[in-house]
């Protein structure tokens, strides 16, 4: 396969102005340079189509990374989301008065969540899930969740790090930092493991009287037990709380709606964000009658929120997704490449652990992870791929890319076979970072 010498002189330079303007560099952890390899990851696009991406410097890649941060699940610019969303723009997207699809987008969730009664609406995953919580609290008069998995940046669940430093460690990653959070919120987030019964009811007895809400996602990287599951549904019916599941990062990949459906969880609450507005800015919050009333009891309420566009964008998306069957095509195409993991790390002696849940699938080295991934993203992107440790199926991608990937990751796997211990040698930026810390 044709290699080039990367040039993103432009990319770079960019990098440096905006470490000094924007505390951070970016806006998304996900989405640092860092997190891949610092000095190589061109982390500004100037277009993006399909599943192809343009950098500044006028590189073009295949992304076969983490799609947006899984929000563009049909993928880039998709024409059909696209010209619902323009068309609206042009008719005008906010207005004193508020925009009809609301109502419609309302019908649709409900519609695909017969079990749902009610919906409001936000455009961000980390708000949605602040609004769930806040609406659980106040229609149970307390004050303490219980969770598992990663919910976002507000201090609802940053408060679990305000008692223990690493209680958030083994739910997404290491590092937590709960500076800024009010210290009164200690011990009101308790954490548990996905799957462990045990660990779960130690939780709730920990939250005793005070248990406002469980939080959970409904899969990350394994399938839940049908134990553990009727273990949740039973301690929430008996406790009278609401059983909230954050479905931002599940919905619309293995089936229509959220993945609760298909795996069986019986929830008061969904939260819906990412896929949902296919790179446009929407979240829902749907749920039963009896908890969802409280939202009027509470301060609930944005600007923003009234937006024409993140309604019209979720509605095209969701009439598409199900019009093309997008979740058996991602399905498939994350298949593929989870087999080219496994097949191409063997065929070249490399031990490698690959998790996640289809569609959304990742891989490690178990040995020097964060200099192998290094090395892999820096010739990956000389052979034309955005491609790390992580793969995020949209429904854009084509078997035809998935073989081209392919051929790149045994030519990458194979420098790796036989550099060994000597791959740091041979990296142009820096390894990839893990954990939360500053970026200077």
């Amino acid at each position: 396969m044709t290699t080039t010498v990367l040039n993103n002189k432009k990319s770079l330079a960019l990098q440096e102005k905006a470490v000094k303007l924007i505390p951070g560099m970016t806006q998304l952890l996900s989405k640092r340079p860092d997190r891949y390899s610092r000095g190589v990851w061109p982390t500004y696009f100037k277009e993006a189509k399909g599943v192809e991406v343009v950098d500044l410097d006028d590189n073009r890649y295949l992304d076969f990374s983490i799609g947006g941060i899984g929000a563009t699940v049909l993928g880039y610019a998709d024409e059909d989301v696209n010209k619902a969303v323009i068309d609206v723009i042009n008719k005008g997207s906010a207005s004193t008065l508020n925009p009809p699809e609301e109502v419609a987008l309302a019908e649709k969730l409900l519609e695909l969540h017969p079990w749902a009664d009610m919906a409001r609406f936000s455009r961000g995953g980390g708000e949605a899930m602040s609004m769930a919580v806040r609406i659980a609290r106040v229609a149970t008069g307390k004050d303490t969740v219980v969770f598992c998995g990663y919910h976002g940046w507000c201090d609802w669940y940053l408060a679990a790090n305000l008692g223990k430093k690493d209680a958030l460690d083994d739910q997404w990653i290491a590092g937590l930092n709960p500076n800024g959070v009010p210290k009164g919120l200690t011990g009101t987030a308790i954490p548990f493991y996905y799957n462990n019964i045990e660990n779960f009811m130690r939780a709730i007895e920990q939250a005793g009287d005070d248990l406002a809400a469980i939080v959970m996602e409904p899969i990350r990287n394994y399938e839940p037990t049908q134990e553990f599951i009727d273990a949740i549904h039973k301690v929430a019916k008996e406790k009278k709380v609401p059983l909230i599941i954050d479905e931002i990062t599940a919905a619309f990949r293995m089936n229509n709606g959220g993945a609760h459906l298909k795996l069986g969880f019986n929830p008061d609450i969904a939260v819906f964000s990412k896929a949902l507005g296919n790179g446009f800015c929407s979240s829902a919050v749907i749920g039963k009658k009896w908890v969802m009333e409280y939202a009027q009891d509470a301060f609930i309420t944005s600007t923003n929120w009234t937006e024409r566009t993140g309604s019209v964008a979720a509605l095209a998306m969701i009439e598409k997704f199900i019009r093309v069957d997008a979740s058996t095509h991602m399905l498939a195409i994350s298949d593929k490449v989870w087999d080219i993991w496994e097949t191409l790390a063997d065929k070249h002696g490399l031990k490698i652990h690959i998790g996640g849940f289809k569609p959304l699938i990742h891989f490690s080295f178990e040995e020097n992870h964060s200099v192998n991934i290094a090395f892999f993203t820096q010739e990956m992107l000389k052979r034309g791929f955005l491609a790390g440790g992580g793969f995020y199926a949209m429904y854009a991608h084509t078997f035809e890319q998935v073989e081209k990937y392919g051929k790149a990751v045994d030519e990458v796997f194979a420098e790796i076979s036989k550099l060994g211990k000597d791959v740091e040698n041979h990296l142009e930026g820096l390894p990839a970072a893990s954990g939360f810390g500053r970026v200077n």
